[in-house]
């Protein structure tokens, strides 16, 4: 008789804590739990992974070895962005944000409340004046889901299904916010022009069945929307919201979108102090204005200045605690989720320590070392630029020119230790840049593309060019290694 497998990490295989959890819920088997999923979506064999390593010194050196596959940014030449940043985060943030009255801070808790509620009211407060807006959630789990959830705030809001997207979005983000909001929403795409918004597109699809207008700014390839206030007042205009969806990076010196008319603005802190982590530490906000009508529509945690018991005295605390799904439990509109609290207290500590002048310089020098970065690309021949919008961090190049694919182009370039970008498909690299960027490495990444792709950049064209220093430049791969 065939001995039935017990994994050595997973305690509840054993047969008899298998029967004990299936007897306590009054189930017969596992696949009753699994009546919901469809028969074409569930997989009929067991998963092939890998047999168990049982001694600790074998799993340890199993898994150093698949870490260590892991490249870091720190020991090579990154232009990827698509999501996950490369921005400089201050000592002082990972100071506090491991401090243990804070490291804890799933979702604001525990009770015995260290100062979270307040730095999370900071957090919120700072955010609040960088996109003038008035309130601004606890972090949920991520961009993504904090712009699916300014959809739904938006479709509840009106009662409306039809939502018209007017950027060029990344396909990851379309997919998640597609899958959260499918069940109540339809997403219409408009295809863009030179990089933004056909605002005559949109404005001729608006009907009084679109519940929002979302738009990205910056786009999915880092185009800077220039007609938010042309698409707010057409949507307005039928009763619609407009969302939009950004990264807060750059409105130390760009004009926020609330006040070109956004009325719901969502996007990822992860600029914000965050590290990039081979993934990213994330986490989502959404910003409205002071209206009830948005506000109790917020699903998230907000914490503001309450009362106590002591008359006179305040304190931190949830405010407008009757809107959540922790007062309606499935009742709710929506359900609270997964904070990232740890990162709100750290988008706090990195926005304090800018402040609105380092933020005004950062937004500079973005701005200046994409549009150098740019110029440099576009001066090799057979490349040409995506378009020609205003860009923020990201932009395109068309490699159809040159004869060679954006995949040949970064396999040539990763032998020289440079990720030159992201391919969008055979012949559109995706670049970025940040201030952990210097004008060196942009003109490496000029001769090494120029290199794999047979050509000498036309020097002239970036003749007398310059860019800006970041108070703190970015040591190149050269400084790093010396």
């Amino acid at each position: 008789m065939t001995r039935p497998f017990v994994h050595p990490y997973i305690p509840n295989t054993a047969p008899e804590s298998r029967a004990a959890m299936l007897a306590a819920v009054g189930a017969t088997s596992v696949d009753e739990f699994y009546v919901d999923v469809p028969a074409d979506l569930r997989l009929d064999r067991p998963l092939d992974l890998p047999e168990p390593l049982t001694a600790e010194l074998d799993l340890e050196r199993h898994v150093g070895g698949l870490l260590s596959r892991n490249v870091s940014t720190r020991t090579r030449l990154s232009f990827l962005g698509a999501g996950t940043y490369h921005h400089h985060v201050p000592a002082v943030v990972d100071e506090i944000i491991n401090r243990s009255e804070f490291l804890t801070a799933y979702a604001g808790e525990p009770y015995e409340d260290h100062g979270r509620f307040q730095a999370l009211f900071e957090y919120q407060s700072l955010m609040a004046e960088l996109l003038a807006m008035d309130v601004v959630n606890v972090p949920t789990y991520d961009g993504y889901q904090a712009t699916a959830t300014g959809l739904a705030m938006a479709g509840r809001m009106t009662g409306r299904r039809r939502v018209l997207v007017a950027s060029d979005v990344l396909p990851a983000k379309a997919s998640k916010v597609h899958d959260f909001v499918r069940g109540h929403l339809d997403l219409e795409i408009v295809p863009t022009i030179g990089g933004t918004a056909d605002a005559a597109a949109v404005a001729s699809l608006l009907a009084d069945d679109v519940a929002a207008v979302w738009v990205e700014t910056p786009s999915a390839t880092g185009a800077v929307e220039a007609r938010l206030r042309e698409l707010a007042d057409a949507a307005h205009a039928v009763g619609a919201v407009l969302v939009v969806g950004t990264d807060p990076i750059g409105y130390g010196v760009l004009v926020p979108p609330a006040e070109h008319g956004a009325d719901i603005v969502c996007g990822d802190i992860q600029s914000l102090g965050l590290h990039q982590w081979f993934g990213g530490a994330h986490g989502g906000f959404i910003a409205v204005h002071d209206d009830p009508r948005f506000i109790m529509e917020m699903p998230s945690r907000l914490f503001g200045l309450a009362t106590t018991d002591v008359p006179g005295e305040y304190g931190f605390g949830d405010v407008a605690y009757d809107r959540t799904s922790f007062a309606h439990r499935e009742e709710g509109k929506e359900w609270v989720g997964t904070a990232a609290a740890l990162w709100g207290i750290a988008a706090g500590v990195y926005l304090t320590l800018m402040g609105p002048e380092g933020m005004r310089e950062l937004g500079e020098v973005l701005l200046a070392r994409t549009e150098y970065a740019r110029r440099a690309l576009a001066a090799i021949p057979g490349v040409e630029l995506g378009d020609d919008a205003l860009h923020l961090r990201e932009f395109t190049v068309d490699l159809g020119g040159t004869g060679r694919t954006a995949g040949d182009v970064v396999r040539d370039l990763r032998l020289v230790g440079i990720e030159p970008g992201v391919p969008l498909d055979e012949r559109t690299l995706l670049v970025c840049v940040t201030e952990m960027t210097s004008q060196r490495d942009i003109d490496r990444l000029a001769e090494s593309l120029a290199a794999a792709v047979g050509a000498s950049p036309a020097a002239s064209d970036l003749a007398g060019a310059d860019v800006p220093a970041a108070s703190d430049p970015a040591p190149t791969l050269e400084e790093q290694s010396a």
